[in-house]
């Protein structure tokens, strides 16, 4: 029977499905689908609307600037606020933020506009409000991870996004093509239901309280970016993504691409969008049922290979099917190296240390995401989309060689147990 409290007692979770019978596992991943596809389905009309207004790959680029600087600017902020109150309080309000801003998107969109301004304006508070939802979120798989289930809940955590990345956009395309502002309305609405599911957690373990001397310093809000520049592993896990994505933001300019370069309507981009998340949500459940155990390092570094090389394919391509599978074969490495860094953050991060090092790693995931979005924008409005995206893909192959040889303990992690400060 289902477990709906927060004490697992003494039942075990050997396999995903069983796992998925204790409740606050179920509702964290109930609110990531809904929150994810809620968060994928706007950032795919919202990128289309942008082009669509100006015609301008650049404007791709300073959307993904603006969504960027909030979790930039407000780093120290939204780590020590999730280390000190309620993760689950501020995760609900955080998401809260970013369902008003959707329904803001929404009712701009009824007018026709023609003024791309309001947009960004939004698109910088909307990234306000994830730079408080992601550290305090992110944060909260252990605490409700029975004992030694955490990589197979990542596993499981990291599918309902992907899952979200394939409903979210391929919905956004129809949607889009019926009434923009509809499609805003809708993802307003699948935030509201990550809300809800979210507000039902209850954690299976807490954080130690800060004690009364503990309070909110410049040198502890600094905590976290030290405690990754001290743990090599760590700082070479989470750089790699960023530099990675950083140069291979193909994915951004995926509007561009369609239009102008695969000639393809609305629908035909939305499934292109929806194409990443297709190939990562497969590789999503092989690692539900069959998680990465051995090589740890060596084989993150090849994932992120593969990505790279995958890009360079999509910037030689003209043909529809094979940039879809080219996307399909970049997102499912992006999983692996996905499930890699997000096992490896919360095993060697102590908990009153967590929502700073989530605070920091967010500014690189966004970095890699929305500053890699501004990068590809500028080098497309610069030299062309297709030169942008190859020479994109090249940069990232350059960087995993560099990482192979400048960080030998990274390639040489085999286990993740090995990196358990509690074994």
């Amino acid at each position: 029977m289902p477990n709906d409290g927060a004490e697992p007692a003494s039942v075990e979770y050997p396999t995903s499905r069983a796992l998925l019978g204790f409740a606050p596992v179920r509702n964290l991943l109930g609110s990531s689908v809904a929150t994810s596809a809620g968060v994928m389905l706007q950032a795919t009309i919202l990128g289309k609307q942008v082009y669509d207004i100006t015609g301008r790959e650049l404007d791709i680029g300073l959307l993904g600037l603006a969504e960027f600087l909030p979790a930039a600017l407000l780093v120290l902020v939204t780590g020590s606020v999730a280390d000190r109150f309620n993760r689950r309080i501020i995760g609900t309000l955080a998401i809260a933020a970013e369902l008003v801003c959707a329904l803001v998107l929404g009712f701009y969109a009824l007018g026709e506009p023609t003024a791309v301004w309001p947009l960004f304006v939004v698109a910088v508070l909307f990234g306000a409000a994830r730079a408080f939802s992601a550290p305090a979120i992110r944060s909260i798989p252990p605490m409700v991870a029975p004992d030694g289930t955490l990589p197979r809940l990542i596993a499981l955590y990291s599918a309902t996004w992907t899952a979200a990345a394939i409903v979210g956009p391929a919905l956004g395309g129809f949607l889009y093509a019926a009434d923009p502002a509809l499609a805003y309305f809708v993802a307003a609405g699948l935030m509201g239901c990550g809300v809800l599911q979210l507000a039902r957690i209850r954690f299976l373990r807490e954080p130690e309280p800060p004690g009364p001397d503990d309070k909110v310093t410049l040198h502890s809000a600094f905590e976290g970016l030290r405690f990754i520049r001290r743990t090599p592993i760590l700082l070479a896990a989470i750089s790699l993504d960023l530099f990675a994505v950083l140069f291979g933001g193909a994915v951004a300019l995926l509007p561009a691409i369609a239009e102008d370069r695969l000639g393809v309507g609305d629908v035909a981009y939305g499934w292109l969008r929806a194409a990443p998340g297709i190939g990562a949500a497969v590789m999503a459940l092989i690692l539900a049922s069959k998680p990465v155990t051995r090589r740890v390092g060596r084989t993150l570094l090849v994932v992120v290979g593969i990505f790279g090389v995958a890009t360079v394919l999509l910037g030689v391509t003209t043909s529809y099917l094979i940039a879809f599978v080219s996307l399909v074969i970049l997102a499912g490495a992006d999983m692996i190296s996905v499930y890699i860094r997000g096992t490896l953050v919360p095993l060697v991060t102590p908990d009153d240390k967590r929502g700073r090092v989530m605070a920091v790693e967010n500014v690189f995931i966004g970095a890699s995401n929305e500053l890699g979005a501004f990068e590809s924008g500028v080098a497309a409005q610069a030299f062309g989309t297709q030169t942008a995206v190859i020479g994109g893909g090249v940069a990232t192959l350059g960087v995993v060689a560099l990482y192979s040889f400048f960080f030998p303990a990274l390639r040489r992690v085999d286990r993740f147990e090995e990196l358990d400060p509690d074994r």
